[in-house]
């Protein structure tokens, strides 16, 4: 399994972060390799993202489920590959860190499944902490530009 943890301190309330994060319309086009996605629900959507992996460029289709909204301080979320066999969990953390100011961690676990995960899963593991990191940087970044 992939992991990637990333922690951003934010100049906004954790109020306006959970504002944010809590509605996945407002930052899947955010995600690394973003192509589209449809709202099945407040807590289903699909998700179409291009990629890279080695040489090949890849479609790939994911169904994104809510699993817990816990207001104001956490976001956990299911993935599930559609077109490819993959699955994975996530979550978004908000955390005081005063009246004006939120320490904000995304994370993503994503395990490949099926006859490729030998050797998706090697190829995942340095991709993951890349992608969390710039998903939870350009989540900061645009609640900065959003608040300033």
């Amino acid at each position: 399994m992939a992991t990637g943890t990333h922690s951003v301190d934010v100049p906004v309330s954790q109020q306006k972060v959970w504002d944010f994060v809590s509605n996945m319309e407002k930052w899947a086009k955010l995600v690394p390799g973003y192509s589209g996605h449809e709202m099945m629900s407040d807590t289903r959507s699909t998700w179409t993202f291009q990629g890279n992996v080695s040489v090949i460029k890849k479609t790939v289709e994911v169904q994104i489920d809510i699993l817990e909204w816990n207001e104001p301080e956490k976001v956990t979320f299911q993935l599930t590959g559609l077109s490819d066999k993959f699955s994975g969990t996530g979550y978004f953390i908000a955390e005081p860190l005063d009246a004006t100011h939120t320490k904000m961690t995304g994370h993503l676990d994503v395990k490949a499944e099926g006859l490729a995960s030998a050797v998706l899963n090697p190829v995942l593991k340095p991709i993951l902490p890349k992608a969390t990191q710039v998903l939870t940087d350009r989540v900061a970044n645009a609640l900065k530009r959003l608040h300033a």
